[in-house]
């Protein structure tokens, strides 16, 4: 079996785009503002359709690189369907690197979109609950929300564990809203305190409104190709410098002991430290995927930040918001800036744009690593993405 530490630093994000950021306009579709997303990414980097031969793209649970190639008028080499959650798009980077190692492309396209605020559904589109599924057998019929259900018995699992308390959770909520009045193209901006938080709705104990994602529209692109070529291109590229991903189950997490055994994340944080040849301390911003804000308490443990049970404390007083020691998902994050559907694509573009000095007002001074965490379905799927400047 090959190294995969080989291909630390061989390749480049080149090109970034967005479309339809919040609420996409009437009668727009996922496929259309993909398209529009990677017309941008192109025109950043310098390319053109002709220059794309590989397409790795998805929508929801509906996966056709085909036809985001039709609708461009792309014919490529090479097309990619997978669908593992929210971190898909993180994943198509791997397997973009991958295919151009093998010589099946050269230039890969990756994309994503939803309009599920559009829609009027957090659904995702098009999915088949079949009755004789795993999950139409043991899941559906019970009535469990789905995935907010499975985050709130996490955290009230943490809760009981460790002693933590609301208030640990919306420093999270807090810090995301404050990075989020940096940022234009984030849809919460208003003023959040802690107060207001406390205030808010409860949904599926102990989680309220103000520890859930945002139900948005949009989509992203990304352009991937060797780091030679990545030099010679219009954009500053940024280098894939390590990851580390692994796949344990496909939705429900019932087959676990213990939910809050985080050694599967623990582990490929370790393999994309170790392939990048960095430590922790190494870090200069951090993205997680924060669909819920437990899960920002439970990755930063689990990725070695801090020790578990103490994420709490970790984030404490202003320390992942605008100034403080350890920015994190500098955007506003899913609770504030954005979620469409599968957050791994904004995650990723906002690191990008980060390395590049490109985010203005939430800049991080001196920012030249990112560490990207993104998860898949319900505690099945598990990416760390290390990137940094060329």
């Amino acid at each position: 079996m090959a190294d995969k530490r080989a291909l630390a630093g061989r390749y480049a994000i080149v090109g970034v785009g967005e479309a339809g950021l919040g609420r996409a306009p009437a009668g727009t579709t996922a496929l259309s503002l993909q398209c529009r997303a990677a017309r941008a990414a192109m025109g950043e980097a310098g390319l053109g359709l002709a220059d794309i031969d590989g397409v790795f793209a998805h929508w929801d649970d509906r996966a056709n690189a085909l036809l985001v190639a039709e609708y461009l008028g792309i014919h490529p080499s090479y097309v990619d369907n997978t669908v593992v959650g929210g971190q898909s798009s993180i994943t198509h980077l791997v397997h973009a690197m991958a295919a151009i190692e093998a010589g099946l492309c050269e230039v890969a396209l990756v994309t994503y979109g939803s309009t599920q605020r559009l829609d009027h559904s957090r659904a995702r589109g098009g999915i088949v609950q079949d009755p004789r599924s795993p999950m139409g057998q043991f899941t559906t019929p019970y009535g469990m929300l789905n995935p907010v259900g499975y985050y709130a018995m996490l955290t009230q699992l943490y809760f009981n564990r460790f002693g933590a308390a609301p208030e640990d959770l919306g420093q999270v909520a807090l810090a995301a809203r404050r990075w989020a009045q940096l940022n234009p193209n984030a849809a919460l901006q208003a003023p959040l305190t802690m107060d207001d938080y406390l205030a808010s709705p409860m949904i599926a104990d102990p989680l309220r409104k103000l520890d859930i994602c945002q139900i948005n529209d949009g989509a992203g692109a990304l352009i991937l190709t060797n780091a030679d070529r990545a030099r010679d291109l219009a954009q500053q590229p940024v280098s894939i410098r390590g990851f580390g991903d692994t796949y344990r189950h496909h939705m429900t997490p019932l087959y676990s002991d213990d939910w809050l055994d985080n050694g599967a994340l623990a582990t490929v944080a370790d393999d994309a430290l170790a392939m990048a040849r960095l430590d922790r301390h190494d870090i200069d911003l951090v993205q997680i995927y924060d669909a819920f804000t437990i899960n920002v308490l439970v990755a930063l443990e689990a990725l070695g930040f801090c020790e578990p049970g103490g994420a709490g404390a970790f984030v404490g007083g202003g320390r992942i918001a605008p100034g403080g020691a350890f920015p994190l998902n500098t955007s506003g994050g899913g609770l504030s800036f954005n979620h469409s559907g599968q957050f791994g694509m904004q995650l990723t573009i906002e690191a990008v744009r980060q390395l590049r000095g490109e985010c203005d007002l939430r800049q991080v001074p001196g920012a030249r690593t990112c560490l990207v965490q993104a998860g898949g379905m319900v505690m099945s799927a598990y990416m760390v993405m290390i990137l940094d400047t060329i």
